[in-house]
Parts: C-alpha cells; sequence; structure tokens
C-alpha cells in the first residue's frame, strides 16, 4: 500500500511566500483538480498554520495530514 506521500496528484511549493499567496496559489492550483485528488503543500509562512486548515474548512476540502519540519509546514490536502 503506498505511503500517503506517494500518492500525490500535485505538489505545490510556497516556501518564502508570505500571508495570503500560499493559500491563493493553493486556491488557483487546485481549481482544474478532480474532487478526491491529493495536493502537497509546502509553506514556511508561519499563518499558514491557521490559513490553509481555515480554507480547507471553508472550500470543503480536508487535511489528511500536516506537519512541520525545520520551519517548514507541510499539508496534505485532499480536494474536496
Amino acid at each position: 500500500m503506498p505511503s500517503i506521500r506517494e500518492d500525490m496528484d500535485l505538489e505545490i511549493d510556497a516556501l518564502g511566500l508570505l500571508c495570503p499567496l500560499p493559500v491563493l496559489r493553493l486556491r488557483k492550483r487546485m481549481m482544474p483538480l478532480e474532487s478526491g485528488a491529493k495536493v502537497r503543500l509546502i509553506a514556511d509562512d508561519p499563518a499558514a498554520i491557521v490559513d490553509v486548515p481555515h480554507f480547507c474548512h471553508e472550500a470543503g476540502h480536508e487535511i489528511l495530514a500536516s506537519s512541520e519540519a525545520n520551519g517548514a509546514l507541510e499539508f496534505i490536502i485532499q480536494k474536496g
């Protein structure tokens, strides 16, 4: 069985982008994807820890996993 990180449809590098750019990039890049698609977002803006879950809740997406390492936040999101 593949791990959750091996099965990505899209990876978004938002390192160096400040609020609200990580969420805006996430929203724009997810638009053409089919429901159920999995996206990995990496960001280092501290506000992303609040902004990304809020965006996902409002847009009907599900956060499958999140982690932080070396100042970078990683979110695994499934499109609703």
